[in-house]
């Protein structure tokens, strides 16, 4: 049997013979993975794991996979996704951990520390929102604190898009944190 080479073809043989098919997109796509996820965040071996999991992700929904146009960007997607809920995962854990303790011991603050979750939690929900491009870059550089030029060429965009988007989640979260945080006056 010859091996398939179109992404069409591999995904028909995904769904005939599973274990063939994701053999042969893994071995045809895991370094294009493995770079796009290096590229959100610089970590050679974040990069492999989360290759993996994209990987294993496409294993699982083998059965009801819809894949409508090529795999590569049907994997691009999936790996910048994995990528930034790897990185809002992180944030958010390392925030809720190191402050359950001190809630607890009747530490006079600890009405502004739920407060500091609460905003945490509503940045979070909010940044979640925004479109993925959007959403990319506004984790870069925030969180990552990437500057707009090293953010523009990881992306390989402009630094003139990288600011607009950066403007467009700002503006999207000024928005909708005004009510919340006029609660507080």
């Amino acid at each position: 049997m010859q091996t398939p080479s179109s992404d069409e073809a591999i995904v028909d043989l995904l769904q005939q013979d599973p274990e063939k098919g994701i053999e042969l997109i893994f071995r045809k796509y895991f370094p294009y993975v493995v770079n796009i996820v290096y590229r959100v965040s610089n970590d050679s071996g974040l990069a492999e794991d989360i290759a993996q999991d994209v990987f294993f992700e496409l294993w699982k929904k083998k059965e009801n996979l819809k894949i409508t146009s090529s795999l590569k960007p049907y994997l691009r997607r999936a790996a910048i996704n994995k990528t930034l809920n790897y990185f809002r995962d992180r944030k958010i854990n390392f925030a809720s951990d190191e402050q359950l303790p001190s809630l607890s011991t009747g530490d006079p603050k600890a009405q502004q520390k739920m407060e500091a979750e609460e905003m945490e939690e509503k940045i979070t929900n909010l940044i979640d929102q925004l479109p993925q491009r959007c959403r990319v870059i506004f984790i870069l550089s925030r969180y990552e604190e990437l500057s707009y030029r090293e953010i523009a060429e990881k992306l390989e965009i402009s630094d003139k898009t990288v600011e607009n988007q950066i403007s467009k989640a700002l503006k999207f979260l000024r928005e909708n944190l005004a009510g919340f945080l006029e609660d507080d006056s």
